[in-house]
């Protein structure tokens, strides 16, 4: 049976009393000095001779019987021969130091950061591509995790995740960029064994095959009904196909492009070589109807530089639509045709620019293609005219399918000569 009891504590505590140590036995001590709110328990014992002094808490957080309990433990770990205050201490410094490490460990999503500033950020054609797969796939699945902690079954359940959302090509990029992070975190001595490096193309979206979807005049009739009648399918939006159609140009090449570019009065898109596949500049000739969807959308840009500026700044990571915003619209298409995506559209221009009669060579540089074999290294004209020509006349008949008539256009090759 203990010394002190309950009653004689709070007896104390109400008086205001303070005592530096009233034993209970076995080692069991309250204290209760001046400055402190409350008593607290302190067990003591001698190990090698050496006396020792553990604290064990405030009497408002551990009752006398739960002090007693915990000091009978302790005892008997005494008995053993154990330092039991010693080794509080180590646990404690052992909790701190892991506590520190977490801290300063590098997360995946500080490294995804390094990664893009470093090798990506005025190095790559396409940034916001890379950034976009950081922000909209590996960082919400792996992003928290320290480095060290990233295991194979993370990668698998990152890229099955993207596959199930249906976006095999995706879960490709995903898996390519993300074993390249740790191959240059291993570089950089941050960790030994990237987590990615077993994972191969069949383990993401699988081995990516050559699309050869083109919409017919037909099929376009009906798309452009069905992007009319669309819900919560903007202005923006539509225009935004319409010119993918109508310049068959690369998707990023147009929602990155800025209005310092394009010289409207002289219909003309001078499209910067840092901003195009091939590296090389080029003037792509804007068709009349292509120059009044343009003049459109600086309108509702209302004073950005971008032609497509960001419609919600505050949360993203960079000023223009993301690359997905096109392909989100047309999810609300209802068209009933089959499946097509916004990189169909460059394929569906150049099988209608055949088909109205354009010059292999000509159709190809409408592409911002480069020519091949001996021609495309000795023959450096660019065929401007020829691609206004062309563009002009495929633009006609976009605007003639959009009123629903598919044959009123007559093919380049058609047309007398003068």
């Amino acid at each position: 049976m203990g010394k002190l009891s309950d009653v004689q504590i709070r007896a104390w505590m109400r008086a205001g009393e303070r005592f530096e140590g009233r034993a209970d036995g076995g080692g069991l001590v309250l204290r209760y000095r001046g400055g402190d709110a409350l008593p607290s328990w302190r067990f003591r014992y001698s190990i090698g001779g050496e006396p020792r002094v553990m604290h064990l808490g405030n009497y408002g957080e551990l009752s006398l019987a739960d002090a007693r309990k915990t000091a009978k433990e302790l005892r008997a770990r005494v008995l053993l021969g154990n330092d039991v205050a010693g080794e509080k201490s180590e646990r404690v410094k052992t909790a701190k130091a892991k506590i520190e490490a977490a801290r300063s460990a590098k997360t995946v999503a500080d490294l995804a950061d390094e990664y893009f500033e470093r090798n990506i950020l005025g190095r790559w054609k396409h940034p916001n591509i890379v950034r976009s797969r950081i922000e909209k796939d590996i960082k919400p699945a792996i992003g928290t995790l320290a480095l060290e902690d990233v295991k194979p079954r993370h990668i698998d359940d990152m890229l099955k995740a993207v596959v199930k959302r249906g976006a095999p090509t995706t879960a490709n990029d995903v898996l390519r960029w993300v074993r390249r992070m740790f191959d240059y975190a291993i570089k950089r001595h941050m960790i030994e064994l990237n987590p990615a490096a077993a994972f191969d193309l069949s383990d993401a979206g699988g081995k990516e095959i050559a699309r050869e979807r083109a919409l017919s005049r037909d099929e376009l009739v009906t798309f452009f009904e069905a992007m009319r009648e669309a819900k919560g399918f903007s202005v923006e939006n539509a225009l935004a196909v319409k010119l993918l159609l109508a310049l068959a140009v690369r998707k990023m090449e147009l929602i990155g492009a800025r209005w310092e570019e394009f010289d409207l009065d002289a219909a003309t898109w001078h499209l910067p070589g840092e901003r195009t596949k091939t590296g090389a500049p080029v003037d792509i000739p804007l068709a009349p109807v292509v120059v009044d969807w343009l003049r459109e959308l600086q309108r509702l840009a209302d004073g950005s530089e971008w032609v497509f500026p960001a419609r919600k700044m505050q949360t993203r990571m960079v000023p223009h639509i993301c690359e997905s915003t096109i392909g989100v619209a047309l999810g609300k298409v209802k068209h009933g045709l089959p499946h097509f995506t916004a990189h169909d559209f460059r394929r569906t221009a150049r099988t209608h620019l055949a088909a109205l009669g354009v010059e292999p060579h000509v159709a190809e540089r409408c592409l911002n293609h480069k020519l091949k074999g001996v021609e495309g290294i000795y023959n450096r004209h660019d065929y401007f005219e020829e691609r206004k020509a062309a563009l002009a006349t495929w633009a006609a008949l976009l605007v003639e399918i959009e009123a629903g008539n598919v044959g009123k256009v007559v093919p380049i090759k058609g047309r007398k000569r003068a």
